[in-house]
Order: C-alpha cells, then sequence, then structure tokens
C-alpha cells in the first residue's frame, strides 16, 4: 500500500455534497441513504466544511439541538484539512492519524476530486490481502 496514490482509491466514488444552508436532518438522510459517515458542505462547487457523525453526536445531540432546523454551517467543522491527489495513501492515513480525523477530503485545484475515509483504506487492505493470497496458492 505503500506506493498507492490516491487516485487510485477515490476514482470513480461519489461524494455527496449539501449547502451550509441545509439542515442536519437532510444531511443525516443522505448519510444513512447512501450508507455514508459524512457529506462535504460546499459554495459554488468549493469545499466550505465538513459534516460527519461525530459532529452529529458531539455538536447535535449531545447538546439538544433540532437537526429538522439545525443548518448544516452551524454545526459542520469548518475549513477541514484536505489532500491532493498527489500524496501517497500512507502520507494520507498518517495525517488522517495524527489529526484525529476519519474523513479527509482529496481537493485538486480548488475543486473536490473525493473524499477518503478510514474504511477506504481497510477495503483497500482486504483486497491486497486476498491478492497475496491467490498469489500464494499459486506456488
Amino acid at each position: 500500500m505503500v506506493r498507492k496514490v490516491l487516485p487510485d482509491i477515490v476514482f470513480g466514488q461519489n461524494v455527496f455534497e449539501l449547502s451550509a444552508d441545509s439542515t442536519v436532518q437532510e444531511a443525516v438522510r443522505v448519510m444513512a441513504e447512501q450508507n455514508v459517515h459524512s457529506v462535504l458542505v460546499t459554495y459554488d462547487g468549493n469545499l466550505t466544511g465538513i459534516f460527519t457523525s461525530t459532529d452529529l453526536v458531539l455538536k447535535v445531540v449531545a447538546v439538544g439541538l433540532e437537526p429538522n432546523i439545525t443548518a448544516l454551517g452551524e454545526v459542520m467543522t469548518r475549513d477541514p484539512e484536505t489532500v491532493s491527489p498527489g500524496f501517497n495513501a500512507i502520507e494520507a492515513l498518517h495525517r488522517m492519524h495524527d489529526g484525529h480525523f476519519r474523513h479527509l477530503p482529496v481537493v485538486e485545484n480548488g475543486k473536490i476530486v473525493g473524499i477518503l475515509s478510514r474504511r477506504d483504506f481497510l477495503d483497500y487492505e482486504v483486497e491486497e490481502l486476498e491478492h497475496q493470497e491467490k498469489l500464494w496458492e499459486t506456488i
């Protein structure tokens, strides 16, 4: 996985975006329907924030806000850290680990090209292990 570059991981990925004036309820609906744990918050196609399941728990539920009237702009993580597609997978994973976050947007020339999650790395590792197992079976 050391040489794996981010486009290999995020290629063909669906990225879910909402505006800052969308409600938390709308975001949670998208997250549930798409089986994801984050949505990106954008303005004119530019990343302004990220809303995650952790934000839902800590910034909405724990403080008693109402999801149907709370705007994402009030509770999103503003200006999240990002990486460019040129990062390799290990560098991105280190950045996520060091920053204590599970989602990392991939941005190129100001435009969103994907989002990494720790789950992406786990999925890739499972694929690699299965590939290695097949190689061993041929020996």
